[in-house]
């Protein structure tokens, strides 16, 4: 068996790496220790880029269609992961999760029509749903203790003939929760009485923590898979954000035909020949290098929530159950306004997301991202550490 090694440095600035070589951009500065954008600072698994090689040879790289080979190594995928069975014309195709989120707007609402969100939440599922003319409905999720709750009472009470599509976020970015079956057949009852389509973004769902199961949304009934339509891709699992490909399955007929109308009316169906390629072998042959991945992040998220708890105690680790995106409750810094994003930035001398970005219930947190090598993580930390003792300076 190979092992895998999670703890190289790579160099990524001059690659027009986005994490990297935009820091001056986002953060007004350039020597800021970068955990904002969620890709990986991990190598590609050489398999996959083996593969990408091997295709990359040949000398021309003309107009390509997903073959047989690209469904079926998400059918396979999907039930080995998650234990769910699924048909070959269930698949579809998007160039990545959020142009499918736009796409979802645009096939199953009218402009004026009401799109719910739940904050806070991934940024692009608000401009998903503002850029096209319908209105957006925070249903803002509600915390306890630390402990992140969808708002059913909430829900129900804000929704009216107008309300036509819910963006659910499975597992949550940026709060880490895993939503149980439980939830999930709440959540689907209340949709299915109110005609309401769920898209589940399930873009985080091989990247368990600490042992946890994900249960697809469509996977638990009829009547969810009735109503919904689930939104993957390899990208985040296998570090692949750079090539645009992530698949869509929707066993309901006449939504996925709804849904296949748009993404032809753009023009985007055909996708990258790389990145059919690539998912093909990372769902292929991706088990063991994902097996060592988690054993490696969770080992990261157990750095992380023992160095706050020893030695930065004012900040609050939000308990994650999955993803490598974990949230930071800072509060209790008392820092207010654009007070924490600075202090983060200019004191820490780091970029993360700062919690505002992602919507009502933002305030007073940061983003940060794990998915990086053992010593780089520790040494933002103690960066933080030091930024932190100084303002009691």
């Amino acid at each position: 068996m190979m092992k895998y090694n999670f703890d190289t440095i790579i160099a990524r600035e001059n690659t027009d790496c986005v994490k990297y070589d935009l820091r001056k951009a986002f953060f007004g500065k350039e020597d800021v220790q970068p955990l904002w954008v969620a890709d990986m600072d991990f190598e590609t698994p050489d398999f996959i880029r083996e593969a990408v090689i091997k295709r990359a040879m040949h000398p021309i790289y003309g107009y390509t269609f997903r073959s047989d080979s690209f469904s079926n190594c998400v059918i396979n995928w999907m039930k080995i992961r998650h234990k769910w069975e699924i048909k070959k014309d269930w698949v579809s195709f998007s160039p990545g999760v959020v142009p499918a989120l736009n796409m979802a707007v645009l096939a199953f609402t009218n402009p004026g029509d009401k799109v719910i969100v739940q904050p806070p939440v991934y940024f692009p599922f608000f401009s998903a749903v503002k850029n096209h003319g319908r209105e957006l409905v925070y249903n803002q999720l509600l915390e306890n203790n630390g402990k992140y709750e969808m708002d059913f009472e909430g829900l129900e009470s804000q929704i009216d003939e107008k309300t036509k599509l819910l963006l659910l976020c499975h597992p949550h970015n940026p709060v880490g929760r895993l939503w149980t079956t439980n939830e999930l057949e709440r959540l689907v009852d209340i949709c299915s009485r109110k005609n309401i389509i769920i898209v589940s973004d399930e873009i985080h769902s091989d990247l368990m923590l600490n042992g946890n199961v994900h249960v697809p949304l469509a996977s638990i009934s009829e009547k969810a898979a009735e109503i919904s339509i689930t939104c993957i891709a390899p990208s985040k699992t296998f570090n692949l954000a750079g090539l645009g490909t992530s698949a869509l399955i929707i066993s309901n007929p006449e939504h996925k035909k709804k849904y296949e109308k748009i993404l032809e009316d753009v023009h985007v169906g055909m996708g990258n020949l790389f990145g059919i390629v690539s998912t093909e072998a990372a769902y292929n042959n991706g088990e063991e290098w994902l097996k060592q991945l988690l054993g490696y992040l969770n080992e990261n998220y157990s750095i992380l929530t023992k160095f706050f708890e020893d030695r930065i105690p004012k900040i609050k680790v939000i308990p994650a159950e999955a993803t490598y995106l974990i949230w930071l409750d800072c509060r209790g810094l008392g820092l207010k306004g654009k007070e924490l994003r600075s202090f983060v930035i200019e004191k820490a001398g780091l970029g993360l997301n700062d919690g505002p970005s992602f919507g009502p219930g933002g305030e007073g947190f940061q983003r940060i991202n794990i998915a990086l090598p053992k010593s780089e993580l520790i040494k933002a930390l103690e960066r933080l550490e030091k930024a932190v003792k100084g303002l009691n300076d």
